[in-house]
């Protein structure tokens, strides 16, 4: 999957803007403006288990309150008929990352509704709890359905997924005969140093990727590469031109405030930060992307493939993110320590389940060798929203048994990518310094 040495050819984002949407009787971009039309949006979820399916859109600042949000997609296409966007679901499982993929900035495709192990995920559209979730930002396509009773959830889940894509596919294939508003290139990934560690990389900079685990546990909670579960699978190098060309597809709907939507995958903001210092004081080494298993044997072999997997692509450093609660701390944690024990300086991005006040041990599992962590806030801290004018996805918000619409008091953990481990959130923590007043 991951490209050669010498690939040459990296990839290049067209980006147009979204500034401004509406429904409308044919899908169309003109001058920053996406209309859609919601029975041509609709053809897309033919699965019968979906039942009736409702289009809406969703726009900051706007009184409207989602819930129980599945997954977020952004749109993208790399020709007509999407033309290898989301190897494996919407075409043939064929390596992509290369060549020019259009991208509607500023636009989502959002699923809410019911499916079982899935847990309340809100989004405020409006202030102030709209700064708690960066979905808050995007104008947002909010697909509902209605399943019949007895429906095989698996079914509505994968015919819910597929539809997703196609819709976000299609959205920004109506984008492709306008100019873009601008473009960014990605370089073609080195898979190896050419030299070793310790300065082997481009320039003699210090070559510094990303692990990213991916959630396995099963159907409602694993994840999708080039359109096959990841579980049981071992660690893998990509390129980034894959993840922004749909080759990591979320089905994971647990802990929204840490769930990494298909949406975070395109746009991976570790990533994106270490390509924009790319050449600059680092050589980017590429993504591995890692399972979650369960299991402490699983965790073992796959922690040690996974530092062996950096050490032959020459990292001199990485960044480790997760999805998921506990059990994915131990996941990061383990990996730093066997990255330490091969000469590799290892940072973990980790959530705190820290208890409301913040007293509580932060870190369900840290590591033992490993000392450079990040915080992206405190799970458990609670907040209040305002009563909003109108809600997506579902009647109540099921947490806490309240009208959707209502005034109510939720955990940060229900809201989506409000912790995010890959850096989307806006979160942290810090120590709280006490101080007396002068005597």
């Amino acid at each position: 999957m991951a490209e050669n040495n010498n690939a040459g050819e990296g990839l290049r984002r067209l980006v147009h803007d979204v500034d401004a949407v509406a429904l409308g009787d044919r899908t169309s971009y003109e001058s920053g403006t996406l209309t859609v039309s919601a029975d041509e949006a609709a053809a897309h979820f033919t699965e019968e288990a979906l039942g009736q399916v409702r289009l809406s859109w969703a726009s900051p600042g706007e009184s409207v309150r989602i819930v129980k949000i599945l997954d977020a997609v952004e749109p993208r296409t790399k020709g007509p008929g999407g033309a290898g966007i989301f190897p494996g679901l919407l075409g043939p499982a064929r390596p992509q990352g290369r060549g020019e993929t259009h991208v509607l900035r500023g636009a989502a495709v959002v699923a809410a509704g019911f499916l079982p192990r899935a847990q309340e995920a809100v989004v405020d559209m409006t202030a102030p709890m709209a700064e708690l979730s960066p979905l808050a930002n995007t104008h947002n396509l909010v697909v509902e359905f209605d399943p019949p009773p007895g429906v095989d959830w698996a079914v509505v889940s994968a015919g819910l997924r597929q539809g997703m894509l196609a819709l976000a596919a299609q959205l920004a294939g109506a984008a492709l005969d306008a100019p873009p508003d601008h473009e960014e290139t990605l370089p073609p990934l080195r898979t190896s140093a050419q030299g070793g560690r310790s300065g082997g990389g481009q320039d003699g900079l210090p070559r510094v990727g990303a692990i990213t685990n991916l959630q396995t546990q099963g159907t409602f909670k694993e994840t999708f590469v080039y359109g096959r579960s990841f579980t049981g699978a071992l660690p893998t190098l990509l390129g980034p031109g894959e993840l922004d060309d749909g080759a990591v597809v979320s089905g994971q709907f647990g802990h929204p405030s840490l769930k990494n939507p298909t949406y975070l995958y395109q746009n991976h903001p570790v990533v994106a930060a270490l390509l924009e210092r790319h050449g600059k004081d680092l050589d980017f080494a590429g993504v591995v992307i890692s399972p979650e298993p369960v299991d402490q044997v699983g965790k073992e072999l796959v922690c040690a493939h996974a530092a062996r997997l950096c050490a032959d692509a020459g990292f001199d450093a990485a960044l480790l993110t997760k999805e998921g609660g506990g059990n994915a701390d131990a996941d990061v944690a383990l990996k730093m320590d066997r990255l330490e024990e091969l000469g590799i300086a290892a940072v973990g991005l980790f959530a705190e389940m820290a208890g409301p006040d913040g007293t509580g041990p932060s870190i369900v599992v840290p590591p033992n060798r490993a000392t450079a962590m990040v915080s992206t806030g405190n799970y458990d801290e609670k907040v209040e929203l305002a009563e909003v004018e109108r809600a997506l996805g579902g009647a109540r918000v099921a947490l806490v048994d309240e009208p959707a619409t209502a005034r109510m008091e939720l955990p940060t953990a229900a809201f989506y990518g409000a912790l995010s481990p890959l850096g989307w959130g806006r979160l942290t923590c810090g120590e709280t310094v006490m101080r007396t007043a002068p005597s």
